[in-house]
């Protein structure tokens, strides 16, 4: 029986590195697609920074203190780089359904004796290592460009926060993958609205506290939220990982009601997708 069961998690355990290198392989193939990725994040990122850095000369009578200005750059450096790692793990999940129906094979996948479980893990932990790449890519470049006064900050309380988070984070792209399986030709775009609400309520710019008051309720059930005020915490103040233990379980909450819900809804999908053709591609 333990035999069995060793030989069967063996098994499920090379699959999922399957799925992981496929997709490291289809990276490789659209490469062009990467580097415009990367660029655009990149190019963003600055973008938003130097707001920060031309605000004494863009509002009049306002009076930053150098300190002052490498703080604001600091805060949005952070909000950029996490956005870019969410960005890059929510694409690398909702996208392979995507690409899959682009190369015609997503038929042959589902009919594959894979568990669904097993496809999600080789995919989600690529995501979440093709988005630690590119997210210290950015930031090397930032720092090209920027003074990024890092003396105080706690890198543990950022790393943990980080993967804590990051369950939470594919819990969402697994959700969200549904949409381009039912769609064929909206489902990328309606995935990329729930990026983009994601985006406006979390805080990645700018405080939570600044919303309307009606939005700011949607901003304190955001994982992102928790995860960007933790990791802004630990590298801006140097608060240690004890200080926020708060934080890490609310986004661990998040992930495991997140994760299996997302499994499940996804199966769902899959089922009616099944049944109703949707797998085929059109056009």
């Amino acid at each position: 029986m333990s035999l069995s069961i060793s030989k069967n998690i063996v098994g499920q355990s090379r699959a999922a590195y399957a799925f992981f290198e496929r997709n490291w392989n289809l990276s490789k193939r659209y490469w062009a697609w990467e580097l415009v990725f990367i660029t655009y994040n990149i190019v963003n990122a600055l973008a938003v920074t130097y707001i920060a850095v031309s605000a004494n000369s863009v509002i009049p009578g306002l009076k930053l203190t150098q300190a002052q200005i490498n703080v604001a750059v600091l805060y949005l450096t952070i909000g950029t780089a996490i956005w870019s790692y969410i960005s890059v793990c929510f694409d690398n999940v909702t996208e392979i359904v995507t690409i899959e129906k682009w190369e015609g094979t997503i038929e042959y996948t589902f009919m594959a004796p894979i568990q669904r479980v097993t496809q999600m893990v080789g995919t989600c932990a690529y995501a979440v290592l093709h988005g630690l790449l590119l997210t210290a890519v950015q930031l090397v470049v930032m720092a090209l460009f920027f003074h990024i006064d890092l003396t105080h900050a706690n890198y543990l309380t950022a790393i943990i926060m980080l993967l804590a988070g990051s369950f939470s984070f594919i819990g969402f792209g697994i959700m969200a993958a549904v949409l381009p399986m039912l769609f064929t030709e909206r489902g990328s775009q309606m995935a990329y609205i729930i990026r983009a609400i994601l985006l406006l309520v979390s805080g990645v710019y700018y405080s939570v506290s600044v919303l309307p008051g009606w939005m700011q309720p949607f901003g304190r059930v955001s994982p992102v939220t928790y995860v960007l005020d933790g990791i802004r915490a630990g590298l801006m103040h140097g608060v240690p990982i004890t200080s926020m233990w708060s934080y890490v379980i609310i986004v661990l909450l998040e992930g495991v009601i997140c994760v299996p819900l997302g499994l499940w809804i996804f199966r769902r999908a899959e089922i009616y997708a099944k049944r109703t053709g949707k797998l085929k591609r059109n056009g």
